[in-house]
């Protein structure tokens, strides 16, 4: 690992200038390539305190060994020449975007004597007109097929082709009227290329001057009564509608724009393209990045256009572009794309309207694809066996985590605190298990919470003594496990098993709701979260549960009594693993306390008051500036508000009464809140999705 100083440029050398930066490593190879509007402030940022720069930012100038730059004219030359160093080098530390797939195009070949109109993928060549790209090159099969019946164009192959031509026989197409079979002179060179012009038009969006022209000559035809003429003409419109169908109109102006939206995390990032010409949408793609540097959704958007316009010119680069977020600065990246295309480009963020909810529309393409990559990435057997031995090497355990309990608290400004608990066995969410909590604090607790609400590490040591004391309970109720050992306990480091059977279980055969202990219990947060667990699980006298902690803002991995954090590396899977678990417990406690906040604020004992409408309780409340404050309130001092009557406001008093909350009944044996019920999760679907609240579970806690 080099120390950054030993290559730091010396005072002075750095142009205050506009710029283009490289960072080589000790064999010379380019490692990083970046831009700045002043070289000087934006290496500086690089060589500042280790400890102050990000982890990722952190290893890229340790594992470099030099740096140099290129001094420009301007911020659009810096960005040209930032694109070409990025294609030639391959930086491992820049921002890579990787197809999900690859993308077909419809393609016509106008560079040649005889144009063709064919599917092609890769790299765009010169003479070419392109259409799309498409999801599947069936659909472009699809849409040419019935092209191909009003405008003919040749399709086959420059063998199929020469071949024809030397026997003088059309191919299939030729004789089923689907191709003009210029191989054998039935049309000339001349009138089959402006056949093909044709086809690029309509393709192009210039839809509706062919088809009037049609349906004149179809007039025209049905009037001089040559009926036959007339009815191919007929077919051949309902052809090309049928043909304009299969992209819907999107937006009614005929715009042309890409619409490129971005979904991310800590880690990766997605990006959607949405290609809409003529107001339709004409083709869709997708990209997948590792965040491999510190970025944001603007620089992201910045790497995205760059890929996208690197190598096009003329109309394949829209006339507006539409995206989450603007670089900064905007100004260059608009210029250099007016100079790829020829002419003005709007970059805009849409606010409104029709390409506002289409972008909505791009922006959940987005989400999906990024939660569908980290789907199938999770769902290999090996990639999970990969991960569970880096956490158990990395977390120095005995054996691998077979089963993740992971907990997070939630909250809005201290009120409706709650907690979840999500399970992963195997690597693989297990819904059936996940528990969510109330948080009261506990009867007895004689120290006071800090402001209106609980603070989350007093939170997350109540939530793990609770789930943990409802464990040995079971345990110690039914007494050891059947078998002589715990589930799971045996299984070699590393394997993945079928997820070991409850032991304990109710009555009626189902297992008992915390009956299962994990190998490992991992906390949303960091050293005081983390400590809070270890010492609930110690004052419990439970030693044999592993515990650790995810920070969100860095990725480190924190464990007990630890002064520093353990730092896994960008690309391991086990850190993956963890993100996940994290993650998923965070979606499901947000998920509970915006359902309980809901439900709190459509629960006023005022919405049982006849005739009092929102103006009034919004009156009553401002008032009194509270709930409990109006309870107290005696009659005289309700009709003191505006708008109130004593006849109303004696309603108002006695639904409160009638309203008037009980007093929690607290176990004496454990000194719980008894109404502060732990409800299972009961319904199914992948993490990463809102989970419907289901029908009361008879024994298990309810859904509320």
């Amino acid at each position: 690992m080099a120390d950054p100083s030993s290559y730091r440029p010396k005072p002075g050398e750095i142009p205050d200038s506009p710029g283009v930066y490289r960072f080589r490593d000790e064999h010379r190879r380019v490692i990083y390539v970046g831009k700045a509007k002043s070289l000087r402030q934006r290496l500086a940022n690089y060589f500042q305190d280790l400890a102050g720069l990000h982890p990722r930012t952190r290893s890229m100038v340790t594992t470099a060994a030099s740096v140099e730059w290129t001094v420009v004219s301007t911020e659009v030359e810096a960005l040209q020449l930032e694109y070409s160093w990025i294609k030639e080098y391959d930086p491992r530390f820049n921002v890579k975007y990787r197809d999900d797939k690859s993308y077909p195009y419809l393609a016509v070949t106008m560079g040649e004597q005889y144009p063709r109109v064919q599917v092609m993928r890769g790299h765009k060549k010169k003479g070419v007109r392109y259409f799309g790209p498409y999801a599947h090159a069936w659909a472009i099969r699809d849409t040419v097929d019935l092209m191909l019946r009003v405008f003919p164009v040749r399709t086959c192959s420059a063998g199929v082709f020469k071949n024809a031509a030397r026997t003088g026989r059309p191919c299939l197409l030729g004789y089923i009227d689907k191709c003009s079979a210029p191989c054998v002179d039935r049309v000339s060179a001349e009138d089959h290329r402006e056949l093909a012009e044709e086809f690029c038009d309509f393709m192009a969006g210039r839809t509706g001057t062919y088809l009037r022209r049609l349906e004149t000559r179809m007039t025209e035809a049905a009037e001089e009564m040559e009926y036959e003429r007339a009815a191919r003409l007929r077919d051949d419109i309902g052809a090309l509608k049928k043909a304009m169908e299969k992209n819907a109109v999107v937006l009614a102006d005929a715009t042309d724009a890409d619409l490129i939206a971005v979904a991310e995390d800590e880690l990766e990032a997605a990006v959607q393209i949405f290609h809409v010409r003529g107001g339709r949408v004409r083709g869709q793609r997708g990209w997948v990045t590792d965040k491999v540097e510190e970025i944001t959704t603007g620089a992201l958007v910045e790497h995205a256009l760059q890929q996208l316009y690197g190598e096009e010119t003329g109309d394949a680069v829209p006339r507006e572009v539409l995206v989450p977020a603007l670089p900064d600065p905007v100004e260059p990246v608009q210029q250099w794309l007016t100079g790829r295309r020829g002419s003005g480009v709007s970059l805009r963020i849409p606010q409104r309207g029709d390409k506002r909810a289409l972008m909505e529309t791009v922006e959940r393409n987005a989400q999906q694809a990024l939660v569908l990559h980290k789907t199938k990435r999770a769902s290999d057997l090996t990639t999970r066996s990969r991960a569970l031995e880096e956490i158990t090497d990395a977390l120095d355990l005995d054996s691998a985590p077979l089963r993740i309990e992971c907990y997070d608290i939630s909250h809005l400004q201290g009120d409706d605190v709650v907690a979840s608990m999500v399970v992963f066995e195997d690597g693989l969410a297990r819904k059936s298990e996940y528990r969510r909590f109330q948080i009261k604090g506990r009867a007895g607790d004689t120290q006071l919470w800090h402001g209106t609400g609980q603070d989350d590490v007093r939170s997350m040591h109540e939530v793990i003594t609770r789930r943990f004391r409802r464990y040995l309970a079971e345990k110690e109720r039914t007494g050891e496990w059947t078998d002589g050992e715990e589930p799971g306990a045996g299984t070699p480091a590393g394997g993945l098993a079928e997820p070991p059977a409850h032991t304990l279980t109710e009555d009626d055969g189902r297992p008992r709701r915390f009956a299962y202990p994990p190998q490992l219990v991992v906390v949303d947060g960091g050293a005081p979260q983390v400590a809070a667990a270890r010492r609930a699980l110690d004052e419990l006298g439970i030693d044999d549960i592993a515990v650790c902690g995810l920070a969100k803002r860095l990725e480190e991995v924190w464990l007990p009594g630890d002064d520093d954090p353990v730092v896994l590396p960008r690309t391991s899977e086990g850190l993956y693993l963890l993100q996940r678990v994290r993650d998923e417990a965070h979606r499901f406690a947000i998920t509970y306390q915006r359902t309980k906040r809901t439900k709190r604020f459509r629960s006023s004992p005022l919405d049982d008051v006849p005739g009092l409408g929102e103006t009034r309780k919004q009156a009553l409340l401002k008032h009194f500036g509270s709930l409990r404050k109006l309870r107290s309130a005696t009659i005289d001092q309700i009709c003191e508000v505006p708008g109130i009557g004593r006849k109303t406001a004696e309603t108002i008093a006695g639904a409160l009464a009638r309203a008037e909350p009980a007093a929690p009944a607290v176990n004496t044996a454990t000194g719980e809140i008894m109404d502060d019920t732990e409800e299972p999760q009961q319904a199914t679907g992948s993490p990463g999705e809102p989970v419907p609240t289901g029908a009361p579970d008879e024994g298990r806690g309810q859904e509320r």
